[in-house]
């Protein structure tokens, strides 16, 4: 015989039943909405051409690139020689070293021969030569090829700077400075850094990752030696960021269009233009492929006829 719980329920046995009412559902109001992962290079790919962007971040498998470009290699080698410089010992940092630094970093995709090749690299050593005149090897960077991060509200954000420096502000106390290293096309100047989104996000992150004020951003052109610079404001930071944020936004209202049975191209529509003849996926877009196409070593062709 069971005893009785000081309840006046038996003990052991099947639980009791639960009752007949309709439990609540949780809904999902108040959730935060995920965040957009992003670097400069993928919301620029967006903001150029939604179709560019669908064909590299939506569409899997990704549709066949084309060749590899020969500027791309040139700008890549020059980076990386920069980088590795900095990793030396500051009493190794020399300009004769700079030819064998050069030469382990270089890239030999897209030139169209061996005589082309080997005039971008004599090329390119002068630039390094030259810009490094400049330069204190004691200066140590606070980041080289550093990468930063930082959540906002919609994005999530991570990019990697090319060289991040400390130097004394207007009251004196060290603020940082974001600097891009570019090879291209000459003509930089102060709009160029004021209206750069990726220079922007960078000092926005790295003002909050190192807790330091961080709010002028500069271009240094290798091949002219020159600078563009530009301060910007808290507000101007501000703007930028979200610029980002609605760039974000249209991403993703594409992607769910896409999910929900909206065709690809009219989710993702191509921005017929100049960069069509650039593309690496002009052959694949039904719009690109009507825009005749670049020789991959045309930019260095070019760059090297202006000089």
């Amino acid at each position: 015989m069971r005893r009785p719980s000081p309840t006046g329920r038996p003990t052991g046995g099947r639980p009791p039943r639960p009752r007949t009412e309709q439990a609540e559902q949780l809904g999902f109001e108040g959730m935060p909405e995920r965040l957009f992962v992003c670097t400069p290079s993928k919301l620029g790919a967006y903001a150029d051409c939604p179709r560019r962007y669908r064909y590299s971040y939506v569409d899997r498998p990704a549709p066949p690139k084309g060749p590899p470009w020969a500027h791309n290699s040139l700008g890549a080698s020059v980076h990386t020689a920069l980088k590795n410089w900095y990793a030396l010992a500051p009493d190794r940092r020399r300009p004769e070293v700079l030819g064998t630094l050069l030469k382990g970093t270089w890239v030999r995709e897209g030139y169209r021969d061996d005589e082309q090749e080997r005039d971008a690299f004599r090329r390119a050593l002068a630039w390094l030569e030259s810009y490094v005149a400049g330069l204190d090897p004691a200066d140590e960077p606070v980041g080289v090829e550093r990468v930063v991060a930082v959540k906002t509200g919609v994005l999530a954000f991570n990019g990697r700077a090319d060289r991040i420096d400390s130097r004394p502000g207007p009251d004196g106390r060290p603020e940082l400075v974001i600097v891009d290293y570019k090879t291209g096309r000459t003509g930089l100047d102060s709009d160029d850094a004021r209206g750069s989104q990726a220079l922007a996000l960078y000092a926005y992150a790295a003002e909050r990752v190192f807790r330091r004020p961080c709010r002028r951003v500069e271009l240094h052109h290798l091949p002219t030696g020159t600078v563009a610079a530009h301060e910007h404001t808290q507000e101007s930071l501000q703007r930028q960021l979200t610029r980002a944020e609605e760039t974000a936004r249209d991403i993703m209202a594409a992607e769910r269009a896409v999910a929900d049975g909206t065709d690809p191209d009219e989710a993702f529509p191509a921005t017929a233009g100049p960069r069509c003849g650039w593309c690496d996926y002009r052959r694949t877009c039904p719009t690109g492929s009507q825009t005749p196409g670049k020789d991959p070593w045309s930019a260095v062709e070019r760059f090297a006829d202006s000089e």
